[in-house]
């Protein structure tokens, strides 16, 4: 059985579920992204709050997530170059008010 869930009852569940993991800014733009995943792919995403949340992860900034990433080597100052460093390691969701990504 399937139940189909618009894209704010989506937003809303992941945010009762766990309300610290995503901004609202941020989960709409995780939400629409996976929802042109399905379209683009054919496949049926179940709904699974908890493995979203450990799946992705939100950053105010790519500099922030890539020097997060980084670890020991030299740290990021420029917004753009960060991006292209993420884009190349993992999934990158912009949206006004920081990046979304896929958790590597």
């Amino acid at each position: 059985m399937i139940k189909t869930l618009s894209t704010y009852d989506v937003v809303n569940e992941i945010e009762d579920i766990r309300p610290d993991n995503f901004t609202r800014a941020g989960l709409f733009a995780l939400v629409e992204y996976l929802e042109e995943y399905e379209e683009s792919t054919g496949e049926t995403i179940e709904l699974d709050v908890i493995a979203i949340c450990c799946d992705y992860r939100e950053y105010k900034s790519a500099i922030e997530c890539a020097n997060d990433y980084n670890g020991f080597s030299t740290p990021f100052n420029n917004e753009k170059e960060a991006l292209a460093w993420l884009h190349d390691k993992t999934i990158v969701i912009n949206f006004d008010g920081g990046v979304i990504v896929q958790v590597f």
